[in-house]
């Protein structure tokens, strides 16, 4: 799985917003804020046809895509 996280990505939103990803980051028990979000991300990736990365348990491992393997 993909785990270098080199990257920041700074939103903005609205106040409802946020309590929809809190609402369901505890319905799903996940470990932390940035965590939900990069799931809702795969998700809607995954959603879109996009490769993603597959899920587990812990917070570090929540990526939204995978290296892919050299064909060489």
């Amino acid at each position: 799985m993909y785990r270098e996280r080199n990257e920041r990505l700074q939103i903005m939103v609205a106040p409802e917003e946020l309590s929809a990803i809190d609402d369901w980051r505890f319905r799903q028990r996940m470990p932390s804020r940035a965590s939900a979000v990069r799931e809702l991300l795969r998700r809607g990736l995954h959603a879109e046809g996009v490769e993603i990365a597959g899920t587990h348990e812990k917070s570090s491992d929540f990526g939204v895509i995978e290296k892919r393997k050299s064909t060489d």
